[in-house]
């Protein structure tokens, strides 16, 4: 018998099952709260922009883990799009900020306000029951997110 939830299910088919389910809600939003089309890497950039502010391409690279060359491209298109734009760095002329123009924020919000509109429609056709079993479950999973697997090995 496993702690989770009897003899029935075993803790790698509920990591196989939770990740089905992260990934496909995650699809879903992301269809769902596109209505630019913009594509993941430039969300992601905008997304990281908003977070942190102006900030060069190197360091929007490290980051997100990719190339500066990939980051390049994907700041140079979102630039064309009028959704970013540069400003000089403040104390080395040699770089250059990328800020999030007004249409860059106007796009954020409402990515963001799709993103809600549909979750928000999507949990109200729960049962309050299954409402409060998904609080529960949202609660758990934000710990999981939490977890370090390279200090924190667990049981």
């Amino acid at each position: 018998m496993n702690a989770l939830s009897g003899p029935s299910i075993s803790l790698e088919k509920a990591v196989t099952e939770l990740s089905l389910a992260i990934g496909q809600l995650l699809r879903r939003l992301r269809t769902e709260s596109n209505p630019d089309g913009l594509t993941w890497s430039q969300t992601v950039a905008l997304a990281r922009l908003e977070r942190a502010g102006p900030t060069t391409t190197a360091d929007l690279a490290r980051a997100e883990s990719v190339k500066p060359q990939s980051m390049g491209a994907t700041l140079a298109e979102l630039e064309r799009e009028g959704l970013v734009e540069r400003h000089p760095h403040p104390t080395d002329g040699r770089q250059v900020l990328f800020a999030l123009t007004a249409e860059g924020i106007e796009a954020r919000q409402k990515r963001s306000a799709a993103k809600q509109k549909w979750l928000l429609a999507a949990m109200a056709r729960l049962d309050p029951g299954e409402q409060q079993t998904l609080m529960s479950a949202a609660a758990l999973i934000k710990r999981l997110g939490e977890f370090d697997s390279q200090h924190d090995p667990g049981p």
